[in-house]
């Protein structure tokens, strides 16, 4: 689901992490059923994340809090068969369509009768008249239109799998795709998972429905541009349910959003959530799904590293090897990216080259000039009166700390060298270090290789005549989780090596 970026999101203390369906045999990497109290709390946010807040949307700015309705209603979904009685009633109403009137409880339901104009692989729904009136038949035509063009895009040209057909649920096998108000509530729009395939649980078929008219006065952006790169987004949402609907959200977000950088690359939308992602926040864990925040849809920059540097189509593999289809790697999210990245020197070494790129990203990313840079957690001159500092940090698992050393005016000899001696943690938990020099010509990098304790060292040529910075990146690229544990990570599970010490330490001589 796409939502405006200045939107407080609702605490209701329920973790958006999937729970598991009740139907088919589970396997060994399914998460445990859930309980009667996560199905509740999950009818709660879906509540939240639909529920008619009143008001409007003026600029962006939306004054009530508001969940993240996609996985909101994907949670309700798969915790569906835990409810009875009237939550069950209310769970339905919830996860209908517009077109179902009155059973489409929350002010999401259509009051008055709709029609459909459909073409090539969509039908799009609508209503002339109340609140959810689309401005024009030029405005369907406009969406149908468009949203054959993200077909094209994501499903011929990229090469992902088709959604599931959903049978005749819109009236015929096409996918549909409905028009609704929905600025006021802080949406852009959103997709739900609607029946399971019969053979396989993990599959599902769905539907989106997308603002009725993305007025410049609620959204801040032209009307078609904001369709543009919601359309991409929300239509990859109905693709990842032909993958495995119940993947950890942060998959799910992170790759919608850059899904938006593939189809609509010029509308550059998704740089609003830049600060809350690693470019703006390397700190935080990159498989974090923060229902209060916006560090998921920060994080498309990852696959958009990853596609520069190894094509599009690894993001695909990746998806494939997290699928859970005959065939596909039916891996979670954290481990289905190792595997892949295995071919391409391993996630360590990925990772670290990744968080590096971020602390230079005019130098690193096509469009990277406008975006924001990673902030250091330290920094500090060093000069021939103060030649040394140091400093103990903690860095997270799948994240990233950096110190900053510019070298003082009093280092003019070419002969100065600054010296960095990192001391980690163990070798198992993945640590990794990387140095990257922004010089008065251009910028290089260098890996600080670590040895089975964590600790290692490098020297550089350091002299106020050639050098700007060197930048110190210390990374946790552990992996390691207790699965199953209802957290808001892989797996949904509870990292082994979160806030592990880094020492650094830096003397310049000659």
């Amino acid at each position: 689901m796409r939502r405006s970026i200045v939107a407080i999101v609702v605490a209701t203390g329920l973790t958006l992490s999937v729970l598991a369906a009740g139907s088919p045999t589970a396997t060994a990497d399914d998460p445990p059923p859930a309980t009667d109290g996560q199905a509740q709390a999950a009818l709660a946010t879906a509540q939240a994340a639909l529920g008619d807040i009143g008001g409007a949307v003026a600029g962006r700015r939306t004054t009530t809090p508001r969940p993240d309705a996609t996985l909101a209603l994907r949670d309700l979904f798969v915790a569906r068969d835990r409810l009875s009685g009237d939550d069950r009633a209310q769970a339905d109403g919830l996860l209908a369509r517009p077109t179902d009137g009155s059973g489409d409880r929350y002010g999401d339901g259509y009051t008055v009768p709709a029609a459909k104009k459909c073409k090539a692989h969509f039908c799009i729904h609508w209503v002339t008249s109340t609140a959810d009136a689309a401005p024009s038949q030029a405005w369907v035509d406009t969406n149908l239109k468009y949203m054959n063009k993200v077909w094209r895009s994501e499903v011929k040209s990229l090469g992902y799998r088709k959604p599931i057909t959903d049978g005749h649920r819109g009236g015929n096998s096409k996918f549909d795709v409905y028009l609704k108000e929905l600025g006021s509530k802080g949406l852009y729009g959103y997709c739900a998972p609607e029946r399971r395939t019969q053979k396989y649980k993990w599959l599902a078929s769905g539907y989106c429905v997308l603002d009725n008219d993305f007025a410049q006065a609620q959204y801040g952006a032209p009307p078609q541009d904001s369709l543009r790169v919601t359309g991409a987004h929300e239509f990859f949402h109905a693709v990842q349910f032909a993958y495995d609907y119940g993947e950890d959200g942060w998959l799910l977000e992170s790759t919608a959003t850059w899904m938006e950088e593939r189809v609509a690359d010029d509308v550059n939308d998704n740089r609003q959530y830049l600060p809350a992602g690693q470019i703006g926040a390397p700190g935080q864990s990159l498989d974090v799904f923060n229902q209060q925040g916006f560090n998921q849809y920060g994080n498309w920059t990852f696959w958009e590293y990853l596609g520069h540097r190894f094509g599009s189509g690894l993001v695909r593999s990746v998806w494939t090897e997290a699928g859970a289809f005959p065939g596909a790697g039916h891996q979670y999210s954290a481990t289905a990216l190792k595997r892949v990245l295995k071919k391409h020197g391993g996630f360590k070494n990925v990772y670290r080259a990744y968080a590096g790129a971020n602390t230079v990203p005019g130098h690193s990313y096509r469009e990277g000039k406008s975006w924001p840079t990673a902030p250091a957690a330290a920094s500090w001159k060093l000069s021939k009166a103060d030649p040394k500092a140091s400093k103990l940090l903690k860095v997270n698992h799948m994240a990233a700390r950096t110190v900053l050393v510019r070298p003082g005016t009093s280092l003019g000899s070419k002969r100065w060298k600054l010296r960095i001696v990192v001391d980690g943690p163990a070798g198992k938990t993945d640590p990794a270090a990387y140095l990257v020099i922004k010089r008065k010509h251009g910028v290089s990098t260098k890996a600080i290789s670590l040895n089975g304790n964590g600790r290692g060292s490098t020297k550089v040529p350091f002299n106020v005549q050639k050098v700007r910075s060197a930048t110190i990146v210390l990374v946790n690229a552990s992996t390691r989780f207790a699965c199953w544990k209802r957290k808001s990570y892989s797996c949904q599970g509870r990292p082994r090596d979160n806030n592990l010490p880094f020492s650094v330490w830096t003397t310049v001589s000659r």
